[in-house]
């Protein structure tokens, strides 16, 4: 999740609700055909969508199609396209103390069983728990749409790395290291001056990874995990592609030649990334791709203080008659501070491609936790982005590497470091 905050995850929870993406006067019938046979084609992967731990409960059936602010669900998925998610086990940063610690295990466990009521107790002839690459392949090829799992933030293992192995065996495939906020693992690119972090430009609080941290890495590398750096530091991410066995990815970043915004990955980075064989997943993240005006933060935090939504739980809780009003607000807001488009995300993949190569890119949304732009404003959209990337002349081998391929590649890498590391250990 980008973020989470105030100017975050609550602003961006609900999007623009207008008429879908028009028709451009250069599309004809046959370029947008050509555009929905590859889409139908190729395993579209979206690397980052955070849910609350009331997902797949009563409240939200992921089988039925939810109004706002579920933004991913079986229906949306089946409507636009999207083959596999990533949904996210995220807790936030909050003081590192042993009430913390405990809060953030517990909200991470709550997370594991939402997704596995999912995959386990609903549906499942429509959605199926993936834990390798092939079984993304084994699900598409059986119709059905794909759930993996990612950790967001490593405040859920801080003194407890041990429970590392819990979580891979509960299904998580990636770690991200950090969110905003430095932990005991890592410094954030996002350091949270209430909880009296030291700024990066002083060195940060680890100078990148502590030696925690780099155990964590080694162990995410033994037991098969990807290693996640959005949300760290520059130091934090060069620190732990050095020193991983293994592909390292990036689950939901953009360019910072483009948006100079510290969440967003340097072309330094991006480099070091690619050698090592990983990719970077360019998020639909409005504040990522280009630049909010104050006066847009400013109103959207306000109205979200004011009207009790201040966390992802919060909004999924509130009443009808709240979310309707902050809707209402944040349609106006988006009336008169445009967000970014689908156009906007792929010229962050065409830099990123330039850059590093097809290889090393691929796509996220961070939806419910801060994504959405017009066009693709929800999984039931997810085909504008594989029409963008035909108008931008990518070919049908290219889409599939950037919507799944790229990531699948990394999994399997991955999983082959583990099975080495296994035969050493015998």
């Amino acid at each position: 999740m980008c973020g989470k905050a105030i100017s975050g995850f609550v602003l961006g929870a609900v999007v623009l609700l207008g008429a879908a993406m028009p028709v451009r006067a250069d599309d004809d019938a046959a370029l947008r055909d050509r555009a929905q046979a590859i889409h139908d084609r190729v395993i579209a992967i979206d690397t980052h969508v955070d849910i609350p731990t009331s997902f797949a409960s009563p409240a939200y059936d992921p089988g039925k199609d939810n109004a706002p602010p579920v933004l991913v669900d079986i229906p949306k998925m089946e409507k636009g396209g999207l083959d596999g998610v990533f949904f996210i086990v995220y807790v936030p940063q909050t003081k590192r103390d042993p009430a913390g610690e405990s809060a953030a295990i517990s909200k991470a466990f709550a997370k594991f069983a939402a997704i596995h009521r999912m995959t386990d107790d609903q549906d499942t002839d429509r959605i199926g728990l993936a834990t390798s690459a092939a079984d993304v392949r084994r699900l598409n090829d059986e119709g059905r749409k794909i759930a993996l799992i990612g950790i967001e933030n490593g405040f859920v293992v801080d003194h407890h790395p041990e429970l590392l192995d819990v979580y891979y065996e509960l299904g998580a495939r990636y770690f991200g290291l950090v969110h905003n906020g430095h932990n005991d693992l890592a410094d954030s690119a996002q350091p949270k001056e209430s909880l009296g972090d030291k700024p990066n430009d002083e060195g940060g609080e680890h100078h990148g990874l502590s030696p925690m941290g780099e155990a964590v890495v080694r162990r995410c590398n033994d037991l098969g995990i990807m290693v996640d750096v959005s949300h760290a530091a520059k130091s934090t991410t060069l620190a732990a592609i050095a020193l991983s066995r293994a592909p390292v990815i990036a689950s939901h970043s953009s360019v910072y030649a483009l948006r100079a915004h510290p969440r967003n990955m340097d072309d330094e980075t991006m480099k070091a990334l690619a050698a090592k064989g990983g990719v970077i997943q360019i998020v639909a993240f409005d504040d990522y791709l280009h630049e909010v005006p104050k006066a847009k933060h400013k109103a959207r935090g306000e109205a979200a203080k004011r009207l009790g939504l201040t966390s992802l739980e919060a909004f999924f809780n509130a009443s009808d008659e709240t979310k309707a009003e902050f809707q209402k607000i944040s349609d106006g807001l988006d009336a008169k501070y445009p967000r970014a488009t689908v156009s906007d995300l792929v010229d962050h993949i065409d830099y990123a491609v330039k850059l590093v190569g097809i290889d090393h890119v691929g796509i996220a949304s961070d939806f419910q936790g801060g994504g959405g732009i017009q066009g693709w404003r929800d999984a039931g959209e997810t085909f504008n982005v594989t029409l963008e990337l035909v108008r931008h002349g990518y070919s049908e081998a290219e889409i599939a590497k950037l919507w799944g391929g790229n990531i699948l590649r990394v999994m399997d890498e991955v999983e082959t470091a583990r099975k080495q590391t296994s035969m050493q250990a015998e």
